[in-house]
């Protein structure tokens, strides 16, 4: 008769985290619908009641995976924002963007918010979220200050650099999910990768002028 697997011995802090692996790898693949406490359970190789130990409810499980995705957005557009910079400074327009892009995309922290939204969920209205893209605007507002003068410095607002920090989200959000495909129907050619990175560079442009050149 074949010995009976034992099941792995986890902390609680270690079975929590492994849990929320596997919900957030669900989300991932099928969207906040694929997420089933008896499925994550199955997955991490615990019972159904310790999943409810530590969240609750199902619902419990996806605000602890929507509370930890952005977080971990805040972290790596912290780390990001300031890789450019040896003097301290904020990177400049184009720097930003693609190191935003960066996160958004090759993070995959975009398609992760886009299955949440699609969801019934608001996470972009997280503590996180709102502090992340204020951190932006802060720093964006700061270049255009110390780089705009004369007049054109007296139309500086900041409400203004805040709807430019809106614009470029929703930008590369959008970019980030079907940027090659939008690209391609509105009747450009060429490689995905090297036509998202012309649009983005093309999209810098549009907002450094804008951010020098404030409307009148």
């Amino acid at each position: 008769m074949p010995a009976k697997k034992r099941r792995r011995r986890r902390t609680a802090e270690v079975a929590r985290d492994e849990i929320l692996d596997a919900a957030e790898k669900r989300l991932r693949e099928g969207g906040a619908d694929a997420i089933r406490l008896q499925d994550v359970a199955k997955d991490v190789g615990v019972s159904h009641p310790t999943v409810l130990h530590h969240f609750g409810s199902r619902e419990g499980l996806v605000t602890a995976v929507i509370e930890r995705a952005m977080d971990a957005l805040e972290k790596d557009l912290f780390e990001v924002i300031g890789r450019g910079s040896v003097t301290g400074d904020p990177p400049d327009g184009r720097e930003l963007l693609e190191n935003v892009a960066e996160v958004l995309s090759d993070y995959g922290h975009a398609r992760l918010i886009a299955w949440l939204a699609l969801s019934g969920h608001q996470p972009m209205r997280t503590k996180a979220a709102r502090e992340g893209w204020k951190m932006i605007a802060d720093a964006t507002h700061a270049l255009r200050l110390a780089r705009v003068k004369g007049k054109a410095r007296e139309r500086l607002s900041l409400e203004d650099t805040r709807f430019t920090i809106a614009l470029s989200a929703i930008t590369l959000f959008g970019d980030a999910l079907i940027g090659a495909s939008a690209l391609e129907a509105a009747g450009l050619h060429g490689e995905a990768i090297s036509l998202r990175n012309r649009f983005r560079a093309w999209f810098a442009k549009l907002l450094e002028h804008h951010l020098e050149h404030p409307f009148e």
